[in-house]
């Protein structure tokens, strides 16, 4: 289940040589809308990507779906694909997710290669092996277990990102350094997310990275201590998923934030819930049931919200939403025998996997949420 991680300092030496190491008839290569324009560019001429076949896809984690995923399949069928075809997804969490299973499915399964260029599938999605789709307003409902053969982070393409991508996948480091090190984790937050320093951020990418490889490694198909990546997750989907239907709803301008009380960062997140900051406020909510129910320090809690609430704002939920983002919780992948089941924490690096809140301890969360400061 382990893939190879290269961190790359040369894209194209990087990517010539992983091409060159997967035997393959026919190459396909993935990106979406946004990716198509602003990173393919930087990989296009390389002569190891000639007579690749080019499929693109909507942005958007809207099109994390079945029929985009059919699509996909359409395209490697009518060009040619065997089960000796190569299929490269440059893009972020959307596009290696969705590629990764198209991958994994077509043909009973393929080879293929992810290039993360957001900071989000660097650290979170493009590693680990996890593919797959939303389905039926649920969160990443279905997928496999599946490897890319090679994880190319080359950190060139972060400087494509918009603030609020940045501010995304810094949500997944804050939580690697939340199950991590005191030192880790205060480096983080004293990290400027308003002022990027890039080459920083790229060798807290290097050691945010090893801290997943570490725990995937030693629990591929997450049956114990890889449910540590789940901090945060087990709000953070249901928040997601709420912000997904509302974003297939009839709102103005399609987008499910509108209102998203921000302070000063008014304009993050406008037009679409992304995972990140889903994760963020499920960080929240999370170490909130730590501090109540495993001893996780209340000043490190609430030093960690603040951080977040700085960055991230918050998303106006009231009272009346609580049982819609319950029901979002019940069909959370980590529980068990209709038990909601959270990773938390007793301290930070002090990870307590399994554990249960009802119904009563959920709603207090969602209030801790909305009102805690």
């Amino acid at each position: 289940m382990a893939n190879k991680v290269v961190i790359s300092t040369d894209i194209t030496q990087t990517l010539t040589e992983v091409v060159n190491e997967v035997k393959h008839d026919k190459l396909f290569l993935l990106t979406d809308e946004t990716t198509h324009e602003l990173c393919l560019p930087i990989v296009k001429d390389l002569p190891c990507l000639q007579g690749a076949i080019h499929i693109i896809i909507g942005a958007t984690d809207t099109h994390k779906n079945l029929e985009t995923l059919a699509h996909v399949w359409t395209e490697m069928g009518n060009g040619g694909g065997t089960r000796h075809s190569l299929m490269v997804n440059l893009g972020g969490g959307m596009v290696t997710d969705l590629g990764g299973f198209a991958a994994s499915t077509f043909k009973r399964g393929i080879q293929y290669i992810n290039i993360p260029t957001t900071l989000l599938s660097m650290v979170d999605a493009s590693v680990g092996g996890k593919t797959g789709i939303n389905f039926n307003g649920l969160k990443n409902e279905i997928g496999v277990f599946n490897a890319p053969a090679t994880v190319i982070l080359d950190t060139e393409f972060l400087k494509t990102l918009d603030h609020e991508n940045i501010c995304s996948g810094y949500a997944e480091m804050l939580k690697h350094g939340l199950i991590s090190t005191n030192e880790n984790f205060a480096e983080l937050l004293n990290f400027d997310l308003c002022d990027v320093d890039y080459l920083h951020l790229g060798k807290m990418v290097g050691t945010s990275v090893a801290i997943k490889e570490r725990i995937v490694e030693e629990d591929p198909l997450e049956h114990d201590i890889r449910k540590a990546l789940n901090l945060g997750h087990t709000a953070g989907h249901a928040f997601e998923s709420f912000c997904l239907k509302a974003s297939t709803a009839n709102t103005p301008n399609g987008s499910p934030l509108q209102g998203v009380n921000r302070g000063e960062n008014a304009q993050r997140a406008e037009r679409v819930c992304l995972h990140g900051y889903a994760v963020a406020w499920g960080l929240i909510c999370e170490l909130y049931l730590s501090c109540t129910k495993t001893g996780f320090p209340t000043d490190k809690m609430r030093q960690t919200v603040r951080f977040i609430k700085e960055n991230y704002g918050t998303l106006p939920i009231t009272c009346d939403d609580y049982e819609e983002l319950y029901t979002y919780m019940t069909h959370d992948k980590k529980n068990t025998a209709g038990i909601i089941n959270f990773t938390l924490l007793g301290d930070v690096g002090d990870i307590r996997i399994n554990q249960s809140a009802d119904k009563k301890e959920i709603f207090e969360m969602l209030d801790f949420f909305r009102d805690g400061n």
